[in-house]
């Protein structure tokens, strides 16, 4: 059997990775800290390794350039609402995060409604903005996890975060009013 028989399995993990999403949601509403780090952690391994085969085999699909980002997204924004919705991080974080993908979603509607559709490229900024989201989730997972005090490093972290997120949106926002000719 050559790995060629795998094409799908990027896809498919990606697809574990959305079904993980109300587990983890769950366990964060129930105050299952452990259980809610580890299966936020299997989330991010899977991100990995779907990205690896994906690239390592050449096993790129079209599905798994929407799939993907997708899985992430969904992941994020939940992970947020939910930390908010426990108390655990502050609710304008998780708005921000929320306002900033729906605003970008939006932008690539409209384009795409008024016949100007635009090319989804991922911004440095955007990848920056993704990885602190992940880090700061993770950690703050982890305090809940194993009793750590939530000190000076969650407000730098989470000030981090939020410099982050209004800059990856300034950067799509400017980059779709120059594609649509504003």
């Amino acid at each position: 059997m050559s790995i060629s028989s795998f094409g799908s399995l990027p896809n498919l993990i990606s697809l574990l990775r959305l079904g993980l999403v109300p587990v983890v949601i769950s366990m964060i509403v129930t105050d299952r800290w452990v259980s809610a780090f580890l299966v936020f952690l299997a989330a991010g391994v899977s991100d990995a390794v779907d990205g690896w085969l994906a690239k390592t085999f050449n096993l790129r699909t079209e599905l798994g350039a929407y799939l993907d980002p997708l899985a992430d997204k969904v992941l994020l924004v939940s992970m947020y609402v939910a930390l908010a919705v426990a108390g655990t991080v502050p609710a304008t974080i998780a708005i921000l995060i929320v306002f900033r993908d729906v605003m970008i979603i939006g932008a690539f509607l409209v384009s795409w409604i008024m016949g100007k559709p635009m090319r989804v490229h991922p911004l440095f900024i955007s990848k920056a903005n993704t990885s602190a989201q992940i880090a700061f989730a993770a950690l703050v997972l982890g305090a809940k996890a194993f009793g750590v005090m939530l000190g000076a490093w969650f407000d730098i972290s989470l000030w981090v975060v939020a410099a982050l997120t209004l800059a990856s949106a300034a950067a799509y926002l400017s980059q779709w009013i120059r594609h649509m000719g504003l």
